[in-house]
């Protein structure tokens, strides 16, 4: 007597769907604020730095420290922490500066020192309330919720390309979508298709915004440590910020400066970051030069093409998520999969919405 075949294991592909389908039912609107910010912050740079003015002064180091020392004269309890590149066009930067009481302003120069933006003149425009909301929804509690819809967004496209993976043999149908038929499986099929061929991009992109929210913990769970030496004590009065810059800048030939930290009481080193030729960054640079505020000397050289694994990739992560890695191609390509994720969350929500309908509408 032959026993009976055991009943067959239900699949997983009908519980991948419909966890697929309540996750992106359930964040996908916060997930298309993001998309769409995304999209509009990815020449937030060039944007600001133009509608404040178009000129362009060569980088000199010796006026910008005249610029420097006319700020946060000697003596009046003011002083300058840092220097940034405004990242936008080319020989721009934002001085950061505090004062006495520990209130802190910003000054935006031209590469000859020239002032160009009075203290905060443009911290509330339109292209500042997009970068903060993006970034963490303009406050330290919103940056929680975006870290986990990051994690969310990412495990969805995994459950997304797993529930659409195309059996054998069948691939290309899957990747053109269907022009015939029920408008729900036309539908479903353009869904499909177009998830098919960008999910691979899109999850890199979502995965390296997603490790930069957890920065420091992720980095220091695969080892990659900071650049740090042990304190500097001063000695008498720290070179000046030009003598100090120009040593930085010659220590990594061909490099420009991207930002610069003054010394502090207990450490008297400058703590340069420099772009080197060959980064794949393109605006904030990622090799360090350290130089001794006493003498002039250079206290430590780290190029980034030189780092160990774990730190160059967690440098990589912000030039792969705003697509810089890849140029103006790449920064082009970041639009076009936020565009991507727009379009598969507003054909999701129809799928759903046609499927919750009765089958004869269609």
């Amino acid at each position: 007597m032959t026993a009976p075949a055991p009943p067959a294991r239900p699949g997983l592909r009908r519980p991948v769907l419909t966890l697929h389908r309540w996750l992106s039912l359930g964040a996908a609107i916060f997930w298309l604020l993001q998309a769409i910010t995304g999209i509009l912050i990815v020449f937030h740079w060039e944007i600001t730095d133009r509608s404040i003015s178009a000129l362009h002064r060569p980088t000199d180091i010796a006026a910008i420290e005249q610029r420097l020392d006319a700020l946060a004269p000697r003596g009046s309890g003011d002083r300058v922490t840092t220097i940034w590149t405004s990242a936008g066009l080319a020989d721009r930067y934002i001085i950061y500066l505090e004062d006495k009481a520990g209130d802190s302003r910003k000054v935006r120069i031209l590469g000859d020192g020239t002032v160009i933006d009075t203290p905060g003149e443009n911290d509330g425009d339109v292209m500042g309330f997009l970068v903060g909301f993006h970034h963490d929804l303009l406050g330290s509690w919103g940056s929680w919720i975006v870290s986990i819809s990051g994690i969310l967004l990412c495990s969805n496209l995994l459950l997304g390309l797993l529930a659409a993976w195309p059996k054998r043999g069948t691939w290309r149908r899957a990747l053109t979508p269907a022009t015939r038929g029920p408008v729900t499986a036309r539908l479903y099929s353009w869904h499909r298709a177009v998830g098919l061929w960008a999910v691979i991009p899109a999850l890199i992109i979502a995965a390296t915004g997603t490790i930069m929210k957890f920065e420091d913990g992720f980095g220091a769970l695969i080892g990659a440590a900071p650049v740090s030496l042990p304190d500097n004590p001063p000695a008498g009065t720290p070179i000046g910020f030009a003598a100090a810059a120009t040593a930085a800048l010659k220590a990594v030939p061909g490099s420009t400066l991207t930002q610069a930290a003054w010394p502090v009481d207990e450490d008297a080193t400058y703590r340069f970051r420099v772009r080197a030729p060959d980064e794949i960054r393109r605006a904030y640079g990622a090799s360090v030069v350290m130089v001794n505020a006493n003498n002039g000397s250079i206290r430590g050289i780290y190029p980034i093409a030189e780092a160990e694994p774990a730190r160059a990739f967690m440098s990589a992560l912000f030039p792969i998520h705003t697509g810089e890695a890849g140029g103006l191609a790449g920064r082009l390509l970041s639009i076009a999969i936020g565009l991507w994720l727009v379009t598969m969350i507003v054909a999701g929500g129809l799928l759903w919405i046609k499927r919750r309908k009765p089958r004869a509408s269609d």
